[in-house]
């Protein structure tokens, strides 16, 4: 019995959260997609709002594209990228649709509180066109779920988390998913319980071994213990048996250093498999434009151009007739241009070499 005592330990420690959710009503947006909205896949997100007005929704919308954009290329710092940015404020126009849910929990206190969620689904096509023109890597689909062999000591001796306990490890297996992909649990037999001692002491062949059962051939090996300040969590991470990365997380709480082994194994995969983007590479590409005969033709040009989140700098040079040429510093190639002109764009063509654009 000693060691469930334990167990409810560690799992009364890691699993302090204030607010238990359960889901109680689920208003339309767009379409109603059942009685209870959630988001699952790639381009589906959740994001917690304060209310249901337009402002806060578009806000919303923009953040919840950043969370699919992050999915698509495994890249949590997907925001700071060329281009992002600007078309974050343009979220809306990628939505496919969109509910609400608002969930009932319990303070600490034992008071109700409630929490708004907007559930959005983006339309796959657009973007994925949105992710190839801005030249974001793709990391593909479908995707790896590794096994994630973690031990927990809270003090009372560390011990193996198997699929029994997986509500310990639910701040982990969360985070992944909010990275784009999933991760399991061994089944946490007796002979799979020994390999403790191998995870303390780092012998990530041993555990490689004992995985053998389990697909695919990757592992995210874990110890997680108190520290004076807090918690602290040591990984590996193991593909075919070799250890692509290593690190360590500390936090005065433990979910926060149990949830940087998601991100660490997330960073080890997109390293070694993401692609680059379609696109073409970033640079200087010239362009040509025909029916430039007035000013008022020029500032039309140039706002299609600046409101082009892919262009990052225009540099005239030559004018000739109603021809002008310009030099424009694209974040990916031509093709990515070409993607991002939309069907209300004021040019059309884009043939030849340099590409030769007529303004409408």
């Amino acid at each position: 019995m000693r060691w469930k005592r334990a167990w409810v330990t560690i799992m009364a420690a890691v699993l302090a959260i204030p607010f238990i959710a359960s889901p109680v009503l689920a208003q339309s947006g767009l379409r109603t997609e059942g009685d209870v909205a959630s988001a699952h896949g790639t381009y589906e997100a959740e994001v917690p709002v304060n209310g249901q007005g337009e402002t806060e929704r578009n806000g919303a919308f923009a953040r919840a594209l950043s969370v699919v954009l992050g999915k698509m290329s495994g890249d949590r710092s997907v925001t700071s990228r060329p281009g992002v940015g600007q078309e974050l404020r343009n979220a809306r126009n990628f939505v496919d649709s969109y509910d609400y849910r608002q969930d009932q929990g319990t303070s600490p206190s034992g008071a109700p509180t409630f929490r708004t969620t907007l559930v959005v689904r983006f339309d796959s096509d657009g973007v994925d066109g949105l992710a190839a023109a801005l030249g974001l890597p793709v990391w593909p689909q479908p995707r790896p779920k590794p096994v994630v062999w973690i031990a927990i000591n809270d003090g009372s001796g560390p011990r193996l988390v198997g699929l029994q306990q997986a509500n310990a490890v639910r701040p982990l297996l969360n985070r992944a998913v909010e990275r784009g992909y999933s991760l399991g649990l061994p089944g946490g037999s007796a002979s799979e319980q020994a390999l403790v001692g191998a995870i303390w002491r780092g012998d990530t062949a041993a555990v490689a071994r004992a995985s053998a059962r389990y697909s695919p051939p990757m592992q995210l090996v874990g110890k997680l213990y108190r520290t004076a300040n807090g918690w602290t969590a040591d990984w590996n991470f193991v593909d075919s048996g070799r250890v692509l990365a290593t690190w360590s997380s500390s936090d005065t709480d433990a979910r926060r250093a149990m949830a940087a082994g998601a991100d660490g194994a997330a960073d080890a995969l997109v390293k070694r498999y993401a692609k680059r983007g379609a696109a073409g590479p970033a640079g200087v590409y010239r362009v040509v434009f025909n029916g430039v005969r007035t000013s008022e033709d020029y500032l039309r040009l140039m706002g299609q151009l600046q409101k082009m989140s892919v262009v990052r700098r225009i540099a005239p040079v030559r004018a000739t007739g109603d021809t002008l040429e310009l030099d424009l510093e694209l974040i990916s190639g031509l093709s990515g241009f070409r993607r991002m002109l939309g069907d209300d764009s004021v040019l059309m063509g884009g043939e030849g070499e340099p590409p030769v654009y007529q303004l409408k």
